[in-house]
């Protein structure tokens, strides 16, 4: 039982510290993370929008009766990522998103029984 709380958990800050920093990056309005929602024709305030999600998601990785649905949220926002990079960049490219969406995947599939009991630790 120790050992899959540690796996989440590692699972949970490596999710975090990829998608964290890349929302803050969007939100902060860096033109190079917003280079590819223009590739696919999104309009600006989308890069905003998944900015916001990925630091909220990032955050509620940690919030037990959260972690699930953010983590599903966030291997959504990987697949479309994954998306931009077969259509736009050298597939080495979506290595990253490829490993957050199956790190996601775990942590979900792990946390599902937590969804939105809050008050049980």
């Amino acid at each position: 039982m120790k050992a899959k709380k540690s796996a989440v958990l590692i699972a949970s800050v490596l999710v975090a510290l990829i998608v964290g920093p890349a929302g803050i990056a969007k939100l902060a309005g860096v033109a190079q993370v917003h280079v590819g929602f223009h590739q696919l024709g999104l309009p600006n305030w989308f890069g905003y929008f998944i900015g916001a999600c990925e630091l909220l998601g990032a955050v509620a990785l940690f919030i037990r009766p959260l972690s699930a649905l953010a983590a599903s949220g966030i291997a959504i926002i990987m697949v479309g990522a994954i998306y931009h990079h077969v259509l736009h960049t050298p597939l080495v490219q979506g290595i990253p998103a490829a490993l957050v969406l199956l790190l996601s995947i775990y942590i979900a599939s792990k946390q599902r029984s937590f969804i939105f009991k809050f008050g049980s630790v």
